[in-house]
Parts: structure tokens; C-alpha cells; sequence
């Protein structure tokens, strides 16, 4: 019975280990799809390097951490899995792309049009070295860059739950996980702020609005996964609801069996 509820653990932690690297491809590609389709009359919202500080340095550690999940609540009250099942599935695909990567997108693509309509830009207007624009353009891709990684909070809040809701696995009970948000924003935060940082990477120091506006996207993210949930629990059959656990066999009731 332990066996059977490890491997359980195991195989939904190698899930949202999945999830939580597949949700972010979507607000990086989006970026340079508005781009292209704009055929560069919205200028390119990251930059390369951008992308590069995302992938290497700040979603390694919590997609690490998660692989440390404990099990979820009513783990062996499930029904054995089909055989041929396989670890990537339908549901986990629109979950990444079509529930936290869209949501992560618009809400990166936002916060990149506010810096940028704030300093009064529109469609077309040169944004390169020079231009009356180009600290806005500047601080509006680093407004892009800090809207992923505050994303990607939400994202592994709203993985480290396939079923339950959060509350019933606790905020507080992955330690690494918690280091590893910690982490990414501390790099961030160096990245944003620190001058030499900001000449290597093209960034640039992000006003107290923006700020305030990016610290609301972990929150959305996560809530709009936590209502899914939620709502798939409520739509679960009682059938479902009700399959019994996997009993003990009675030689392993014995003591030292």
C-alpha cells in the first residue's frame, strides 16, 4: 500500500513538474506572435536575453521543488489509472497552454501596453535608441520579463495541486518551493535594479505603479486555476467521489509484516 501511494505521488509530481514548465511557453511565444502579426508596428515585447534569464535562472528551482510535493489529499481514494495512460495527457495540455499560459499572457501582454500607452505611444511610433520612446519601450519589455516571473508564482502555486484545493495541502508545507519563489524574485529584483544587470539585459527600473500591478498577477493566476478546480470538483460524479480506498491486506496488519 505505501509502494502504491508513492508511485501515485511520484507520477502526479512528475504531472505538475510538466505543467508548470508547458505553462510558460505561452506567454513567451505570445510576445513575438503580436509582434509578427503586428508586422512590427507593436515593437517586440521581450528581448532574447530576457527569455534566457527566465528559462535558465528563475523557473529551474521551483520546478525542482515541486518535484518534492507531498501527496494530495484522498491520493488513494482514486481509482487505478488506465493502463496505457500515458504521463502527458489532453486535460494537462489545455490546463498549461489554455488556462495558466493564456491567463499569464494577457496578463503580461497588459502590463507591457500600460507602461507603453502611459508614456503615450501609439502603433507605429519608433521606439529605438534615440527615440523620445525608448525608455518607455524599455521599461515596458522589463515590465514583460517581471510580469512572467510574477506569473510563474502563480503557476506553481496553482501546480502543486492537480485535484485538491491549496488550502487542503497548505500554503506553507513545501519548504523548497517557497526558497524557490524567493530565489526568482531576488534575481529579478538584481536584474530590474542593479545597474550593471540592467545594461546586460536591457532593462530598466520599474515605477511604483507598474510594480503594484505586477504584484496582483500571481493572484489571478492562481485564482483562475483554483476556480477550475473547484468547479471540476463540484462536477465530479459521486460515483467518483465515493470509490472506497485501498484496503490493507490483513498479513500486513501484523506486527513487523
Amino acid at each position: 500500500m505505501t509502494a502504491v501511494e508513492s508511485g501515485r505521488r511520484v507520477y502526479d509530481n512528475v504531472r505538475k513538474f510538466i505543467v508548470y514548465i508547458f505553462a510558460h511557453a505561452t506567454p513567451e511565444i505570445v510576445p513575438f506572435l503580436v509582434f509578427a502579426l503586428s508586422a512590427g508596428a507593436v515593437p517586440l515585447p521581450l528581448t532574447v536575453l530576457q527569455i534566457l534569464a527566465i528559462d535558465l535562472g528563475t523557473e529551474t528551482l521551483p520546478a525542482l521543488a515541486l518535484g518534492r510535493e507531498r501527496s494530495e489529499p484522498g491520493i488513494m481514494q482514486r481509482p487505478p489509472r488506465p493502463r496505457h495512460q500515458g504521463v502527458i495527457s489532453r486535460d494537462m495540455l489545455v490546463r498549461s497552454w489554455g488556462y495558466l499560459g493564456l491567463v499569464s499572457a494577457a496578463l503580461v501582454m497588459a502590463g507591457y501596453f500600460y507602461v507603453l500607452w502611459r508614456a503615450g505611444w501609439h502603433p507605429g511610433d519608433p521606439t529605438g535608441t534615440g527615440s523620445p520612446l525608448h525608455h518607455a519601450y524599455v521599461t515596458a519589455t522589463t515590465a514583460t520579463f517581471a510580469g512572467i516571473v510574477t506569473c510563474q508564482v502563480g503557476t506553481a502555486l496553482a501546480a502543486r495541486t492537480d485535484h485538491a484545493a491549496l488550502r487542503d495541502i497548505g500554503v506553507l508545507s513545501n519548504p523548497l518551493l517557497l526558497a524557490g519563489i524567493a530565489f526568482e524574485l531576488a534575481f529579478t529584483a538584481a536584474l530590474v535594479y542593479a545597474p550593471p544587470l540592467q545594461h546586460l539585459f536591457g532593462t530598466a527600473s520599474l515605477p511604483l505603479d507598474v510594480v503594484l500591478l505586477i504584484a496582483t498577477f500571481p493572484v489571478l493566476v492562481w485564482g483562475t486555476d483554483e476556480l477550475r478546480r473547484a468547479r471540476r470538483r463540484r462536477q465530479l460524479p459521486s460515483a467518483a467521489r465515493s470509490v472506497p480506498a485501498v484496503s490493507v491486506p490483513p498479513w500486513s496488519r501484523r506486527k513487523g509484516g
